[in-house]
């Protein structure tokens, strides 16, 4: 695990509100490093394409620089990393896609972030049949030594999982709130082995944000842009499902869908 010290400008980074990856990437490209938006004065932020009163307002909120060492310590309690999009580590193919997130929160194994990796996904409302396909394929894929990209939500996600462990294989969860929250509960245990099997659990979002709805569509994203392909399991006619193959489409993903 990295100095999160060396790494507390990023965090801070990732603490500013109303302020998209997107905005993020181009205000890195002008200035190099968060380090040095940090120390920016508003004059200047003002003067940025793109940035107005609001969003130099979000950046230069004295509350969140304040708040900076209780994350930190966190952190540290907690064994939670952070990779930015300017480490040897970041996921290669994440800096592909539309809108890559510039940070991930990682509790667990960065090493396999840039490994061979297929995402297998599904509804929460999984039948015996996706429980068992989701299980198969994923243990079968994990033992050719291919991490398995999921979710961690009931259902298929779960059992994605649980087959990469039960293979000895490795997977990364991708979730849709901070670190510190575990989301849903009951998959408290598969977190564990999850780690313990040397996978990873990863998040763009900074601790503190609770598992919102409108967090899972962007969290989508990434468990496409980290995967060569997806599998689709079971999935309803509207669902987040649907928006990962849409995500996996526009990002030039191949898509299987698992018959029944």
């Amino acid at each position: 695990m990295q100095d999160i010290e060396k790494q507390k400008y990023w965090i801070w980074y990732s603490l500013i509100k109303g302020v998209g990856s997107i905005r993020k990437q181009k205000l890195l490209e002008k200035y190099k490093t968060p380090e040095k938006i940090y120390n920016l004065k508003k004059e200047e932020l003002l003067k940025t394409n793109g940035i107005g009163e609001e969003l130099a307002q979000n950046i230069l909120n004295q509350n969140i620089k304040n708040s900076l060492e209780i994350h930190i310590n966190y952190m540290q309690k907690n064994n939670i990393d952070i990779v930015n999009i300017q480490d040897k580590e970041y996921p290669q193919m994440l800096k592909e896609i539309y809108s890559p997130p510039i940070s991930l929160y990682i509790k667990g194994n960065k090493d396999i972030l840039n490994n061979n990796s297929i995402a297998i996904i599904g509804c929460r409302e999984a039948s015996e049949y996706g429980k068992k396909a989701s299980k198969y394929f994923s243990y079968n894929l994990a033992k050719k030594g291919i991490n398995i990209v999921s979710g961690l939500a009931k259902g298929i996600d779960s059992y994605s999982h649980i087959g990469a462990v039960c293979a000895n294989g490795k997977t990364i969860a991708v979730i849709g709130n901070g670190l510190d929250t575990i989301y849903p509960k009951e998959n408290k245990n598969l977190e564990e082995n999850i780690i313990n099997s040397g996978g990873a659990i990863l998040s763009e979002y900074p601790l503190g944000t609770k598992p919102e709805k409108m967090n899972f569509p962007a969290r989508n994203r990434i468990i496409s842009g980290l995967s060569k392909a997806v599998v689709v399991i079971e999935a309803k006619e509207k669902s987040g499902t649907l928006i990962t193959v849409d995500f996996a489409l526009e990002q030039g993903r191949d898509v299987y869908v698992v018959p029944r």
